[in-house]
Protein backbone atom coordinates (compact mmCIF):
# COMPACT_ATOMS: atom_id res chain seq x y z
CA UNK A 1 0.00 0.00 0.00
CA UNK A 2 0.98 3.32 -0.93
CA UNK A 3 0.93 6.55 1.61
CA UNK A 4 0.94 9.80 0.17
CA UNK A 5 0.72 13.19 1.76
CA UNK A 6 -1.81 15.76 0.55
CA UNK A 7 -1.96 18.89 2.41
CA UNK A 8 -4.76 21.66 3.38
CA UNK A 9 -3.92 23.90 6.03
CA UNK A 10 -4.36 27.79 6.75
CA UNK A 11 -0.45 28.26 7.64
CA UNK A 12 2.47 26.27 5.82
CA UNK A 13 5.30 26.55 8.59
CA UNK A 14 3.90 29.94 9.53
CA UNK A 15 3.46 31.46 6.49
CA UNK A 16 0.94 31.13 3.91
CA UNK A 17 -1.56 28.72 3.19
CA UNK A 18 -0.97 25.18 1.29
CA UNK A 19 -3.89 23.78 -0.80
CA UNK A 20 -2.30 20.72 -2.84
CA UNK A 21 -4.27 19.74 -6.06
CA UNK A 22 -5.61 15.92 -6.76
CA UNK A 23 -6.54 13.73 -9.13
CA UNK A 24 -10.32 12.75 -7.91
CA UNK A 25 -11.34 8.91 -9.25
CA UNK A 26 -14.58 9.58 -10.72
CA UNK A 27 -15.12 6.32 -13.08
CA UNK A 28 -13.05 3.22 -11.95
CA UNK A 29 -14.00 1.92 -15.62
CA UNK A 30 -12.42 4.26 -17.54
CA UNK A 31 -8.44 4.57 -17.82
CA UNK A 32 -5.82 7.76 -17.18
CA UNK A 33 -7.22 11.20 -16.85
CA UNK A 34 -11.00 10.32 -18.42
CA UNK A 35 -12.10 8.54 -15.46
CA UNK A 36 -10.04 11.39 -13.44
CA UNK A 37 -10.94 15.11 -12.55
CA UNK A 38 -8.62 17.68 -10.83
CA UNK A 39 -8.98 19.39 -7.58
CA UNK A 40 -7.51 21.75 -5.29
CA UNK A 41 -8.33 20.67 -1.67
CA UNK A 42 -9.50 23.38 0.96
CA UNK A 43 -10.01 21.18 3.48
CA UNK A 44 -10.44 17.77 5.20
CA UNK A 45 -12.74 17.50 8.40
CA UNK A 46 -14.72 14.28 9.38
CA UNK A 47 -17.83 13.73 10.80
CA UNK A 48 -19.65 10.66 12.85
CA UNK A 49 -22.80 9.57 11.37
CA UNK A 50 -24.90 6.19 12.63
CA UNK A 51 -21.41 4.83 14.30
CA UNK A 52 -19.53 5.44 11.30
CA UNK A 53 -16.91 8.39 10.75
CA UNK A 54 -17.00 9.78 7.61
CA UNK A 55 -13.53 11.94 6.45
CA UNK A 56 -14.24 14.55 3.80
CA UNK A 57 -12.57 17.04 2.05
CA UNK A 58 -13.58 20.13 0.81
CA UNK A 59 -12.64 20.78 -2.63
CA UNK A 60 -12.50 23.14 -5.39
CA UNK A 61 -12.80 21.59 -8.91
CA UNK A 62 -10.90 22.09 -12.19
CA UNK A 63 -12.14 21.47 -15.58
CA UNK A 64 -10.53 20.16 -18.63
CA UNK A 65 -9.85 22.47 -21.40
CA UNK A 66 -10.02 20.41 -24.68
CA UNK A 67 -10.49 16.62 -25.17
CA UNK A 68 -6.72 15.39 -25.45
CA UNK A 69 -3.58 17.23 -24.49
CA UNK A 70 -1.79 20.15 -25.91
CA UNK A 71 0.05 19.05 -29.01
CA UNK A 72 3.12 21.76 -28.44
CA UNK A 73 3.28 20.70 -24.39
CA UNK A 74 2.01 17.15 -24.35
CA UNK A 75 0.06 17.87 -21.57
CA UNK A 76 -3.48 18.44 -20.46
CA UNK A 77 -4.84 21.44 -19.69
CA UNK A 78 -7.19 22.46 -17.20
CA UNK A 79 -9.22 25.81 -15.63
CA UNK A 80 -10.98 26.38 -12.56
CA UNK A 81 -14.59 25.28 -12.92
CA UNK A 82 -17.16 27.88 -12.03
CA UNK A 83 -20.71 28.37 -11.06
CA UNK A 84 -23.08 30.82 -12.66
CA UNK A 85 -22.21 33.52 -10.61
CA UNK A 86 -18.53 32.72 -11.43
CA UNK A 87 -17.90 31.59 -7.99
CA UNK A 88 -15.26 28.42 -7.82
CA UNK A 89 -16.99 25.44 -8.07
CA UNK A 90 -17.26 23.54 -5.20
CA UNK A 91 -18.27 20.14 -3.25
CA UNK A 92 -17.36 17.66 -0.54
CA UNK A 93 -15.83 14.33 -1.61
CA UNK A 94 -15.08 11.40 0.85
CA UNK A 95 -11.22 11.27 0.63
CA UNK A 96 -11.26 7.40 -0.64
CA UNK A 97 -12.00 9.08 -4.01
CA UNK A 98 -8.76 10.71 -3.72
CA UNK A 99 -6.03 8.75 -5.82
CA UNK A 100 -2.95 10.75 -5.82
CA UNK A 101 -1.51 14.31 -5.76
CA UNK A 102 -1.58 16.53 -9.18
CA UNK A 103 1.08 19.24 -9.68
CA UNK A 104 -0.20 21.90 -12.07
CA UNK A 105 1.88 24.61 -14.11
CA UNK A 106 0.08 27.67 -14.64
CA UNK A 107 0.29 28.84 -18.46
CA UNK A 108 2.33 31.90 -17.99
CA UNK A 109 1.66 33.27 -21.63
CA UNK A 110 4.87 35.66 -23.31
CA UNK A 111 4.33 38.27 -20.42
CA UNK A 112 6.37 38.31 -17.63
CA UNK A 113 5.38 36.75 -13.94
CA UNK A 114 3.72 39.44 -11.71
CA UNK A 115 5.47 39.93 -8.47
CA UNK A 116 2.68 39.22 -6.61
CA UNK A 117 2.35 35.97 -7.83
CA UNK A 118 4.28 32.90 -5.65
CA UNK A 119 3.10 29.41 -4.74
CA UNK A 120 0.65 30.17 -2.37
CA UNK A 121 -1.55 32.16 -4.88
CA UNK A 122 -0.51 31.00 -8.51
CA UNK A 123 -3.94 28.73 -8.70
CA UNK A 124 -6.15 32.39 -8.05
CA UNK A 125 -3.76 34.36 -10.37
CA UNK A 126 -4.23 32.15 -13.63
CA UNK A 127 -6.90 30.92 -15.56
CA UNK A 128 -5.37 27.99 -17.17
CA UNK A 129 -2.84 25.27 -16.11
CA UNK A 130 -0.85 22.35 -17.34
CA UNK A 131 -1.60 19.06 -15.25
CA UNK A 132 2.12 18.47 -15.18
CA UNK A 133 2.70 14.36 -15.75
CA UNK A 134 6.44 14.35 -15.25
CA UNK A 135 5.73 15.35 -11.61
CA UNK A 136 5.89 11.43 -10.76
CA UNK A 137 5.47 8.08 -12.02
CA UNK A 138 1.81 7.82 -11.33
CA UNK A 139 0.71 11.23 -12.62
CA UNK A 140 2.86 10.17 -15.82
CA UNK A 141 0.46 6.80 -16.07
CA UNK A 142 -2.95 9.34 -15.92
CA UNK A 143 -1.91 12.00 -17.73
CA UNK A 144 -0.50 10.52 -20.62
Amino acid sequence: MRHECIRSTPSWHRGPPCHDCVFVSMDNTTGGINGMEIACVLCFFSFFHRNTVWPCAVVHWFKCIGSRPDEDMGMWMVCPSMDEDQSHEISIIHVDLIFCAAHLVPMFGDKFVPEHVNFHNSLDAYMGFYVNKFADHHAFEIAS
